[in-house]
C-alpha cells in the first residue's frame, strides 16, 4: 500500500478523499474493531512496538535501531520482529544480513539485522517464539501496532513533523491505518520525527490523552564526507524529499533528483540510466540505506561500487528519552507479570 500512496493523501482533503469516505469508513470500522476486540497472544518478555499512524515513511527504522542500542547498553538482548515488506519467506526466518537479499526478507529487516537479531514473518506470534529461541529478552516490533496479534507492553508511534497524518482520512481516502481516536487509545507515547509543524496537533491530542511526547530529528551519519560534493540523488522511500533535504544538510549539493515508489525494485535499465545521467552531468550517485539494502545483492557490482549511501541516526531532543522508553516498557512488562 505504501508504495502506491497517491499524492492527494498528503494534501488538504479534497473531492477524492470525500468520494472515498464510505470505503474509508468501512475500513476504519474493521481496523478499529480489530484493535479493540482482538485476542492478543502474550509472551514472557517485554514488547516495545515502534509503529506509526499512517502508511508511508515516518522514520521508524532509525528510531528502532536507536532503541535497540539503548536496550543493549542497559544489559538486555533485544530482537526485532518485522513483517518484512516485499519479502517472500513463507515461514519465520532469522535474517542473515550477509546472505539474505531484500527480495527475500525486505529492505528494513536487512538494516535492522546489522544491530540485533531480526525475525521476519507474517505471523508475529511465530516470530516472537523464534526470537525467544535465539535468546532475546526484549522484543522490538518494527510496525505491527494496528495488527493486534500479540500483546504490546509499550506502543511508541512515530509521526513525521513535515507530513503529519496527511489529509486525516483513513485508507483508501487517506493514509491513516485506523481512525486517529482509536489509535491514540492504545498509544503510550508519540514521537515527533523531524522538523515542521504538520504533526503539532497530533502531539497536542496525544498529550491530552495522557501519552508521553518525545521529539527527534534525522541526523546524517558521517556528514562531513558528503560536504562539497555534487550528487544525483535517488530514492525509493515513502517521502524522498526528506532524503534530499538530509543530503543538503550534510553539505552535499543535490543537482538532480530521481524519485521512485516506496520499496521500489530497481530494474537493470533504470540503473544504467542513473549511471549514464550522472556521468553526463559529472555527478556522483547517492541514495538511502534502505535503497542500498535492496541493491546490495541485485545490482551490478560496478553500480554498487560507485554508490554513496547516506545513513541517518535518530537524535532525540532529550538524551535520556531512549532509556526512559526502554525503562517504561520494562515496568509495564513487570506489572503485566505481577497481574499473572
Amino acid at each position: 500500500m505504501a508504495s502506491e500512496a497517491p499524492p492527494f493523501w498528503w494534501e488538504r482533503p479534497d473531492w477524492r478523499a470525500y468520494a472515498l469516505w464510505p470505503a474509508s469508513t468501512l475500513y476504519g470500522l474493521v481496523a478499529s474493531r480489530r484493535m479493540l476486540t482482538a485476542k492478543r497472544e502474550r509472551f514472557d518478555l517485554p514488547v516495545l512496538c515502534v509503529g506509526n499512524f499512517t502508511v508511508g515513511g515516518s522514520g521508524k527504522t532509525p528510531v528502532a535501531i536507536t532503541l535497540a542500542g539503548e536496550a543493549r547498553r542497559m544489559g538486555l538482548r533485544p530482537g526485532f520482529l518485522s513483517r518484512g515488506h516485499g519479502g517472500n519467506f513463507s515461514q519465520p526466518h532469522i535474517v542473515n544480513a550477509a546472505h539474505d537479499s531484500a527480495r527475500h526478507v525486505g529492505d528494513e529487516p536487512l538494516l535492522l539485522a546489522e544491530h540485533a537479531p531480526v525475525a521476519v514473518t507474517a505471523s508475529r506470534a511465530a516470530g516472537a517464539k523464534l526470537l525467544l529461541e535465539q535468546g532475546c529478552d526484549f522484543l522490538i516490533m518494527d510496525d505491527g501496532f494496528q495488527s493486534a496479534h500479540i500483546h504490546i507492553d509499550y506502543a511508541l508511534l512515530v509521526v513525521d513533523a513535515r507530513y503529519g497524518i496527511g489529509n486525516g482520512h483513513v485508507i483508501p481516502g487517506g493514509p491513516l491505518r485506523a481512525p486517529l481516536v482509536h489509535q491514540l487509545r492504545f498509544a503510550d507515547a508519540v514521537l515527533k520525527m523531524g522538523e515542521g509543524t504538520a504533526a503539532d496537533h497530533i502531539v497536542r491530542k496525544a498529550s491530552r490523552a495522557g501519552a508521553a511526547v518525545f521529539e527527534a530529528v534525522a541526523r546524517p551519519r558521517d556528514a562531513q564526507s558528503f560536504a562539497g560534493r555534487r550528487f544525483l540523488a535517488f530514492a525509493g522511500i515513502g517521502h524522498p524529499e526528506k532524503f534530499y533535504d538530509t543530503v543538503a544538510r550534510a553539505g552535499g549539493t543535490v543537482a538532480l533528483k530521481r524519485s521512485f515508489g516506496d520499496h521500489h525494485v530497481y530494474g537493470k535499465d533504470e540503473l544504467e540510466d542513473l549511471m549514464a545521467v550522472a556521468d553526463a552531468q559529472g555527478l556522483e550517485l547517492v541514495t538511502t540505506a534502505k535503497d542500498a539494502a535492496r541493491l546490495r545483492h541485485n545490482a551490478p557490482k560496478d553500480f554498487v561500487d560507485r554508490l554513496n549511501v547516506l545513513e541517518i541516526d535518530a537524535a532525540f531532543d532529550l538524551k535520556h528519552a531512549p532509556a526512559r522508553i526502554i525503562g517504561d516498557t520494562l515496568e509495564a512488562w513487570r506489572q503485566r507479570r505481577g497481574r499473572g
